[in-house]
C-alpha cells in the first residue's frame, strides 16, 4: 500500500518499510529519545536493538514510513524519510490480540507538513484492513499536537494516568486515547 499525500511542500508517499530504512528509521526514534518525551527512555537505540524491533513490526506488515517527494530538491528533501509509524501489540496477553497500539514519528524540521496526517491514515487503514478491533495511543500528556491529531483521526480521549513515567528530571503524565476500527 503506497498512498501519496498532498501535504504542502512537497508531496508525501508513505510506503510500507522495509529493513534498509533501518538507519533513517533510527536516527528520528533516538533524535525523540534524546529530545523529546514521545519515547520515555533515556537510552538511545543501538542498531542491533531497532533492527530487532523493526523487524517484529515488518514481520507483522505494521511499520511505514513517509518519503519526501522533494524531486527538485528546492527543500533539501529527494525522497528521503522523513518520518514512520507503526503499530503492535498493546499487550502480551491472548484477550489484547485484537488490540493495537501506534507510535507516529516526523523528522525534525519536518513537522507541520501534514507527515504524521499521512502516516496516521495509513496506520488507521492497515490496522482495520487487517482486521483488529481497537487502536490505542499513548500520548505523554502535555503534547497537545498528537492529541489534535488523533482526535483528528477518530480518537477519543479514554483517560489520563498521572505520574506514572519520569524523563528529564520530572514525572510524566500519559493521555490514553482509543479508536474503534471494527
Amino acid at each position: 500500500m503506497d498512498l501519496r499525500y498532498e501535504t504542502g511542500r512537497p508531496a508525501v508517499t508513505v510506503r510500507p518499510a522495509l529493513s534498509g530504512d533501518l538507519d533513517a528509521v533510527l536516527a528520528i526514534r533516538n533524535h525523540a529519545i534524546e529530545h523529546g518525551t514521545a519515547l520515555w527512555t533515556d537510552t538511545p537505540q543501538s542498531r542491533d536493538e531497532g533492527a530487532a524491533w523493526l523487524g517484529a513490526h515488518l514481520g507483522r506488515g505494521s511499520a511505514y514510513v513517509a518519503e519526501a517527494d522533494g524531486s527538485d530538491g528546492s527543500d533539501g528533501s529527494d525522497g528521503s524519510v522523513v518520518g514512520f509509524g507503526v503499530y503492535g501489540p498493546w499487550k502480551d496477553y491472548s484477550g489484547f490480540r485484537h488490540t493495537v497500539e501506534n507510535s507516529v514519528y516526523v523528522a525534525d524540521g519536518h513537522h507541520g507538513r501534514g507527515i504524521g496526517n499521512a502516516l496516521l491514515a495509513t496506520l488507521v487503514t492497515s490496522a482495520t484492513q487487517a482486521g483488529l478491533h481497537v487502536m490505542i495511543a499513548g500520548i505523554e500528556a502535555g503534547n497537545a499536537a498528537s492529541m489534535r491529531l488523533h482526535e483528528r483521526h477518530g480518537f477519543e480521549h479514554a483517560g489520563t494516568v498521572r505520574e506514572v513515567g519520569t524523563k528529564f528530571g520530572r514525572w510524566l503524565d500519559l493521555t490514553l486515547m482509543r479508536r474503534q476500527l471494527s
